[in-house]
């Protein structure tokens, strides 16, 4: 009989490591939440690492730390949803993933002649359309399940910073726990 899941051993996502970046993401994803319905015109980015995570553009100090604060009690009061977005980085690495390989799925089935492979073009781009349209709830299951975690836990933001690169005002959100 198998092991009831409370019971069970934790998993790899649950490593320390990839906990703390699936937290960081989630963060950031909420903060991005926050941001852009805040500042709706305003064009932001995010990358998450162990330490915290990245908002890439113009946003004020004060602005920043009140989305980034109501963020992380957002995610505690159980909106997990804000957890994913529709913009991540995942969306699009599972769409070109699923095309790609649905495409050279249809062409590398072809024969040898480049005039074989040419009447599998359509079928190629048939395919990797379909691909494309599944990718997009798949793309957010992922990103739910395994890319980051709406549940922040013990995570706490320790410091925020800001600094102008060339044109670029990159602001970095540090994190414990």
């Amino acid at each position: 009989m198998a092991e009831p899941l409370s019971n069970s051993k934790p998993g790899l996502l649950e490593a320390p490591v990839l906990s703390r970046i699936r937290r960081n993401h989630a963060l950031e994803h909420a903060t991005l939440h926050v941001l852009s319905s805040r500042l709706p015109h305003t064009a932001l980015m995010g990358h998450s690492d162990m330490g915290g995570f990245w908002i890439i553009g113009e946003v004020s100090p004060e602005d920043l730390h009140a989305a980034v604060q109501e963020a992380l009690t957002r995610l505690r009061a159980g909106e997990a949803d804000l957890a994913v977005h529709p913009n991540c980085g995942t969306n699009y690495v599972t769409a070109g993933v699923l095309a790609g390989l649905s495409g050279a799925a249809a062409m590398l089935t072809a024969g040898r002649r480049w005039q074989d492979k040419l009447s599998r073009l359509p079928l190629a781009a048939s395919l990797a359309t379909l691909a494309l349209i599944a990718a997009q709830p798949l793309a957010l299951s992922i990103q739910r399940h395994i890319t980051t975690s709406g549940q922040p836990g013990s995570l706490e933001v320790v410091a925020i910073t800001n600094k102008t690169q060339g044109r670029m005002t990159l602001n970095r959100i540090e994190t414990r726990g």
